[in-house]
């Protein structure tokens, strides 16, 4: 593992802190994602729960995605800030969203998922794997 990943809101009322090294990252182009980031995806980096450590408050949207699993995307009250979510049907996970790292570069992205709804101005880069929707099998590795 190398150096913790850290992260929080706009405003600073949020922190958190990754103590394991993502199992995957990804972009996302679902309607979803587009809608919670204001652009044409959100990026996300999956860590282990037990991992990750969070001071200050957020609230929390829950929301059914296309597999009916339960997404509930978490953000800061104060400025809006889009943190972490997590999905019922992958309890050991907290996917970060990569634009609320201290540095996004600490992660890259190994995949593309929902590039089938990526809107024409955001380009999908041909370098990566790449899913018209989300695979039956998320290619998650460790935990």
């Amino acid at each position: 593992m190398s150096e913790p990943r850290t992260g929080g809101c706009l405003c600073g009322a949020v922190r958190y802190r990754c103590t394991s090294d993502p199992a995957i990252t990804g972009h996302c182009h679902c309607e979803d994602c587009r809608r919670t980031s204001g652009t044409g995806h959100g990026t996300h980096a999956a860590f282990a729960a037990d991992a990750f450590e969070i001071e200050g408050e957020t609230r929390g949207y829950a929301r059914s995605a296309d597999s009916g699993n339960l997404v509930t995307r978490h953000f800061c009250p104060t400025c809006g800030s889009a943190i972490y979510s997590t999905n019922d049907a992958m309890a050991g996970l907290v996917f970060v969203r990569a634009s609320s790292l201290d540095d996004p570069n600490r992660v890259d992205p190994q995949m593309v998922v929902y590039a089938s709804r990526a809107p024409r101005w955001d380009l999908v880069d041909p370098a990566l794997p790449s899913f018209a929707e989300m695979p039956p099998q998320m290619p998650i590795d460790g935990g």
